[in-house]
């Protein structure tokens, strides 16, 4: 998706690169994939923004993340109707460059809180199945509120860069392109930039999951200790919890995270070596990193399903809410008129 990428005879080229290929898939590819991320993505995001609010009494530090985590998606998928409307116009910006640059920087930073949200998510419950004492001490709402103060700080000063970055530039009296990325003259920065901003808010956040998830894995392998039946089922369904937390966070890093910076990251390598690449590797990881640009996306629909599949405060909420109604519907029709 980078938008200073090589013209074919479809695009007027924007720079002195050597290689020229063709791109037009994306201009079909990436509304209509940001079409149907937008639609799935509102609907979840606005469903368990609701639900969590109804419980806003009772919020435990899971539910904080899960709120922030809620937020950055609905936030970043707002941002979509833009880069929808961008891309089936085929790269023409009309909306001028301060918006531009706002756009980009609030995709990116939302992209990344979302990141960081799960990694506190998964950290609390690998205190939670392995430390559960040490837990009740490090696991509190009150630190669970600044460890989210804290994300947004980082993640928001990390991302300001791209404020600068993100430029537009007139290929015609009538035709403007929203760099993703940046201008060509700065481009040695950027990726630069970009690397360091994959290594922080992306490798190392992985590999803190990755290992929580590997000690929770074995600790949930050890045979029980001899309990009462009551704490036994409520064992079994605190491992059954953590299961499901672990495979989806882990797909979602999988599936949307890994594919989008692997290819980003080749890609940029590839432009910046650019005499020592050829054409064909060089067009390879473009369509690559244009394919795994909305892997990137959904995790926006797939992180609702976290709440829904790993917590029981999505559906016990659904479930209380439906009694309720029914309560007062039969209330209603057994009142004499």
């Amino acid at each position: 998706m980078t938008d200073f990428s090589n013209a074919t005879t479809h695009n007027e080229s924007l720079h002195p690169y050597r290689c020229m290929f063709d791109e037009d898939f994306k201009y079909i590819l990436l509304p209509v994939s940001y079409g149907v991320v937008f639609v799935v993505g509102l609907v979840l995001n606005v469903v368990t923004l609701y639900v969590i609010l109804v419980q806003r009494h009772s919020w435990k530090s899971s539910t904080i993340y899960m709120f922030n985590l809620t937020v950055c998606d609905t936030m970043y998928i707002l941002t979509l109707p833009f880069l929808i409307y961008y891309y089936a116009d085929e790269n023409d910006w009309p909306f001028g460059e301060p918006l531009c640059k706002l756009i980009r920087f609030l995709f990116y930073t939302n992209l990344y809180g979302s990141i960081l949200f799960l990694c506190c998510i998964s950290l609390h419950r690998f205190l939670g199945i392995c430390y559960p004492m040490h837990s009740l001490r490090w696991a509190s709402t009150r630190r669970a509120r600044l460890v989210s103060a804290g994300v947004w700080a980082v993640v928001v000063l990390v991302q300001a860069p791209v404020l600068y970055f993100s430029r537009t530039r007139d290929r015609g009296p009538a035709d403007r392109t929203c760099y993703d990325t940046t201008s060509e003259e700065l481009f040695d920065s950027f990726m630069a930039y970009s690397m360091a901003v994959s290594v922080l808010l992306f490798a190392l956040p992985f590999m803190v999951v990755m290992v929580c998830y590997g000690l929770m894995v074995r600790k949930l392998l050890e045979p029980p200790h001899m309990m009462a039946a009551a704490a036994d089922a409520n064992a079994a369904r605190s491992r059954q919890k953590s299961v499901k937390m672990i495979i989806i966070v882990l797909a979602v890093f999988m599936l949307c995270f890994l594919p989008f910076h692997l290819t980003r990251s080749l890609y940029y390598s590839f432009r910046y070596l650019d005499e020592q690449i050829s054409c064909t590797q060089l067009e390879a990881s473009s369509i690559a990193y244009k394919v795994t640009r909305p892997l990137a996306s959904a995790n926006s629909c797939m992180d609702p399903v976290l709440y829904f599949m790993a917590g029981q405060g999505f559906r016990r909420n659904i479930t209380k809410k439906s009694k309720y109604r029914h309560t007062e519907k039969i209330k209603t029709m057994s009142t004499p008129m």
